[in-house]
């Protein structure tokens, strides 16, 4: 059995395989980049051991320097989690050869089935359909002979690594050599291979997958499909299981073809038969010879911990019977909730997420928590979230309103695409394929889960919040209500954008105004004033009297530490908050006249005039105020 594991991954992979790792008593170490030291994955390990660097070359894609860290912790055992190390058989070679265990496919099946050319080859030889296909190699010449063998379209994809990484659609010959030249880079920097070859394009085809599990003592099952059809530059974003296209008959032949493709090369661990599937036919696309993202929606219908029995295979232990004949129970759907802006063709998104709450009822397998920075060196996955249910539509609804209802504050995501598409009528009706973004422009699909009143009280809310924390850091004049005048005119205004800011968004104005006695006395949003839930009547809201002299000080609400401007793309929702008083003597207007100040009524009434002194108006014929303006908000 293994005793102690070092997990050479991050984010929430790494912190899925150290809690089935806990939860089995079995110790772990991390590794970690500079900016990983203070992530959530860390803080599950029992050690830490940090890598340095930033970019994935200079941390978790240093082999030797994760070796070098499992062998001084003790470690037994190697799970590399998915992407990054986990398909190198040099690195599984490695592991061997310093007798730890690595917790996959042995080195030959990765450099077999990790080689998506080789995995090809492997799948053609077991009598399963493959698509047109060849390498990439030689002068300019070869590759547009290449391409021509292949035929257009074809994509350009990455020999090595997943998740969409290094592919590229091309529909014209012209376009083919910068295609190769921008998927190689983009490999290397993600795999540390930029090897790449050539396939036949596929227009709108079902994405489908079937897991498998293979021990040492030569056991070997499959755990049904997945489907992974809603796609973005290649990159899945839904996925769910069992497929709803698929019947009896075709469900065996792709538990058959998978299994004889991962039989072909005694296959051992946890892996991932990829297929492109039109009607009734259906072609390999490739192995993934590791955990899969998506491995949680196989987890809710079967019932199984598929890392708990990757730690069990690694360890020698044969597959247990629950394994071995697996049924479906119900319709489970994960939607992964990306930092990315889906209006700015999902441009990843870098930011303190300042808020990340979702509620229950849902699974969640995230790698972020309240405070976390989103760089920019890794793929912008904050979460994954899963839910079961009887049937597909139920799951649907569960899962649009878990995510509906989270609380995501300080960066961009996908959430609202999310909502829409689990909403949407050919989602509900099972008619996905890899072109259905294509077909429903995300920016329709995200404006249908968008609720114009909630967009209204969120901009009011970004706004007082925006105020109410200028106030608390006023280094002048800080009792005095925001913006009051002896002689009140027009609101403060201040205007927002939903969103992250460009030509096209819209601006949403808000305006408000305070009396002196700090209350609310009027709140505009575009124009309107905002009626009061309750009522229907325009709000009035007392704000907290000043602090005084034996009072702590006034703390900033949480949400105004969200909100990252006036123009905050996310707004936050909650209002301001005062804290205990410090001393329970009462304020001065507040206590017996005979333990008031005794300072004559004439004095006080002088220090008030003086303290309002920076409201004065300019004298007729003066050019200008005796003080300059404070920034009140």
């Amino acid at each position: 059995m293994i005793a102690r594991l070092l997990v050479a991954n991050r984010g929430e992979i790494a912190a899925r395989v150290l809690r089935s790792a806990r939860a089995m008593g079995i110790a772990t170490v991390a590794v970690c980049s500079d900016p990983d030291r203070d992530a959530p994955f860390v803080a599950l390990a029992d050690e830490v051991v940090p890598l340095g660097g930033a970019a994935p070359a200079d941390s978790y894609l240093r082999a030797e320097a994760i070796l070098d860290a499992a062998e001084r912790t003790g470690a037994d055992a190697v799970h590399p989690g998915y992407g990054f190390l986990a398909e190198s058989a040099e690195f599984a070679a490695g592991c061997r050869k310093r007798g730890l265990q690595f917790v996959g496919p042995s080195p030959e099946v990765l450099a077999a089935l990790g080689d998506k050319l080789e995995a090809r080859r492997v799948a053609a030889a077991a009598g399963v359909p493959v698509l047109p296909g060849g390498a990439v190699a030689g002068p300019p010449g070869d590759l547009a002979a290449a391409g021509a063998r292949v035929g257009f379209p074809l994509l350009v994809k990455a020999t090595r690594g997943g998740g969409g990484i290094g592919m590229r659609v091309v529909r014209d010959p012209a376009d083919l050599p910068a295609a190769v030249e921008a998927a190689r880079r983009q490999a290397g920097a993600a795999f540390g291979d930029d090897a790449v070859f050539l396939e036949r394009w596929l227009e709108a085809p079902r994405h489908l997958e079937v897991q498998v599990l293979g021990d040492v003592h030569g056991r070997l099952v499959h755990l049904f499909e997945r489907e992974c059809s809603i796609q973005r530059r290649h990159q899945k974003l839904i996925e769910e299981a069992p497929s709803p296209a698929v019947g009896p008959d075709l469900r065996r032949r792709l538990g058959e073809a998978a299994l004889a493709v991962a039989g072909a090369v005694g296959y051992v661990g946890a892996g991932t038969v990829e297929f492109l599937v039109r009607g009734d036919e259906l072609w390999f696309l490739e192995v993934n010879a590791r955990i899969q993202v998506e491995h949680p929606v196989t987890e809710a219908v079967t019932g199984l911990d598929l890392v708990r029995l990757q730690l069990l295979v690694a360890s020698g232990d044969p597959l247990p019977p629950e394994s071995l004949q697996p049924r479906v129970r119900g319709h489970a759907i994960e939607a992964r909730l990306y930092a990315e802006d889906p209006a700015a063709g999902f441009l990843p998104q870098a930011g303190t997420l300042h808020r990340f709450r979702v509620g229950g009822g849902v699974r969640v397998d995230a790698g972020v928590e309240d405070g976390s920075v989103v760089g920019v060196h890794y793929d912008p996955l904050l979460a994954k979230l899963i839910t079961v249910a009887p049937t597909r539509p139920e799951a649907a609804r569960r899962l649009a309103a878990a995510l509906a209802t989270a609380r995501l504050h300080g960066v961009v995501t996908n959430r609202d695409l999310l909502v829409g598409v689990l909403r949407s009528e050919p989602f509900l009706a099972g008619e996905t394929d890899t072109a259905f973004l294509d077909r429903h422009p995300p920016a329709e699909l995200a404006a249908t889960a968008t609720d114009p009143s909630a967009t209204r009280l969120h901009a009011a809310a970004a706004a007082l919040a925006a105020q109410a924390q200028r106030r608390a850091t006023a280094t002048a004049y800080a009792t005095i209500p925001s913006g009051w005048r002896n002689n009140p005119s027009q609101p403060q205004q201040t205007d927002l954008v939903p969103g992250p800011a460009s030509a096209s968004s819209p601006v949403v104005p808000v305006a408000y105004r305070f009396d002196r006695t700090g209350t609310l006395a009027s709140l505009e949003v575009d124009g309107d004033p905002l009626p009061d839930p309750a009522c229907g009547a325009a709000p009035r809201f007392r704000a907290p009297p000043p602090p005084r002299p034996g009072w702590s000080t006034w703390r900033p609400p949480e949400s105004a530490a969200d909100s990252r401007s006036t123009r905050s793309a996310t707004p936050p929702t909650s209002t301001a908050s005062w804290v205990t008083p410090s001393s329970t003597r009462p304020p001065d207007s507040r206590r017996p006249p005979a333990e008031r100040s005794r300072s004559p009524r004439w004095a006080r009434s002088l220090r008030w005039a003086r303290s309002l002194r920076w409201a004065r108006e300019p004298r007729r014929g003066c050019g200008q105020r005796p003080d300059p303006l404070p920034a009140l908000g």
